[in-house]
């Protein structure tokens, strides 16, 4: 939840022997892990592992929620300390799956890290907004308890910024498009590389902004970053064909811009306009799905053994998980390919676009739901 999304190059998981997150960096772990594996045996190091610290696994990372803090009324801040095999050389910009268990059902979502990675703390940050619709953002907001452990996927993504940075930058954000951006401002001031930045920022009031009081501060004492914000509820919405009037040199910036699918698809067109598409760099956070279409059907995970009914409107991913299938994944979104299958039998169909995908193909299980019967390689 980079620039345009590109094909990513991915290796998908291995779901029969899942990679030991860490192992090339902890070898020495990975050895004793593996001896004690066959003195373990039947029960597997990590079932031993989880009684001393619930955030030592092998078999995936794991990490605590160690804080909520509100920032709005509808959003909160997680600060996670993660478990053992977690690397914190990621990239200001990225984002990262969490998963939580309720209901008996791991519920996967990916948000945008909002801390840095220059930091002495051993923690990370992701700031949610509660959205109607999102099951899981209402209760990370609103209902996760301090002390929770969740899982966690690596961090990933191209909307990056690079080291070092641009001499000359503007940030483009509205909503909760603030949230990449935050972590790349953190970055910036802990390198001390805040030279020249504009950041023109939406929100439909004050009280809706995030991290409101230290964007203003971090103005006050930084005079290469200027803030500009406009409150929708009474100024409108930005209308980037007029941006001269907001920020004449815009064309000679490296922007990156994060916000709802209006204003991106305005930037694409002006940018491209302008002849400077390549200094747009942008970041959707979800992906449009087309409505159901069909009964779905049931679906077979071959290798697994295990066979589950789905509607049309539930991905392959999350009925695998539903069963308890182990199931590959990266962003959840789409974009990574990490998900990626081969479809034995049946049709599956496309949650964004409805195209249908036969036989032999591959699909990526997180927006392919099942169209009638099928059979997945997994």
């Amino acid at each position: 939840m980079g620039k345009k999304y590109a094909p990513v190059t991915a290796k998908v998981v291995d779901t029969k022997r899942p990679t030991i997150a860490g192992a090339d960096k902890h070898s020495g772990w990975h050895v004793l892990r593996k001896l004690a594996a066959r003195i373990t045996t039947p029960l597997l190091p990590d079932d031993y592992l989880h009684l001393a610290n619930p955030l030592w696994s092998a078999r995936e990372l794991r990490g605590r929620i160690v804080e909520v803090r509100r920032e709005t009324e509808d959003s909160a801040t997680l600060v996670i300390k993660p478990g053992w095999g977690f690397s914190f050389d990621y990239q200001p910009g990225q984002y990262m799956g969490i998963g939580l268990l309720l209901d008996g059902r791991w519920r996967w979502r990916s948000y945008s890290l909002t801390s840095s990675p220059v930091t002495a703390s051993r923690t990370v940050t992701i700031t949610v907004k509660a959205m109607p619709e999102g099951f899981l953002s209402t209760h990370l907001v609103a209902g996760v308890e301090p002390g929770t452990i969740v899982r966690l996927a690596a961090p990933q993504g191209n909307f990056v910024l690079p080291d070092p940075a641009p001499p000359s930058i503007l940030f483009l954000t509205a909503g909760s498009g603030i949230t990449p951006v935050m972590s790349m401002l953190r970055t910036l001031a802990r390198r001390d590389q805040i030279t020249d930045i504009a950041h023109l920022h939406s929100a439909p009031t004050e009280s809706d902004m995030m991290f409101g009081p230290e964007l203003r501060a971090l103005a006050a004492d930084r005079s290469g970053y200027r803030l500009r914000v406009r409150e929708t509820r009474t100024e409108g919405r930005l209308d980037l064909a007029r941006l001269d009037q907001e920020l004449p040199d815009w064309r000679d910036r490296q922007t990156w811009a994060c916000g709802p699918e209006g204003m991106l698809n305005q930037a694409e067109k002006v940018w491209s306009s302008a002849g400077i598409g390549d200094r747009l760099h942008l970041e959707r956070f979800a992906v449009s799905r087309a409505a159901p279409a069909g009964a779905g059907g049931t679906v077979t995970f071959a290798r697994s053994g295990k066979t589950v009914a789905a509607d049309a409107a539930t991905s392959v991913m999350d009925a695998g998980e539903g069963a308890g299938v182990q199931m590959p994944f990266g962003c959840r979104m789409g974009i990574c390919q990490s998900c990626v299958v081969d479809l034995v039998e049946g049709h599956v169909r496309d949650l964004r676009t409805g195209a249908e995908h036969d036989p032999g193909s591959r699909i990526q299980t997180c927006v392919s739901a099942a169209s009638g019967d099928c059979v997945v390689d997994i």
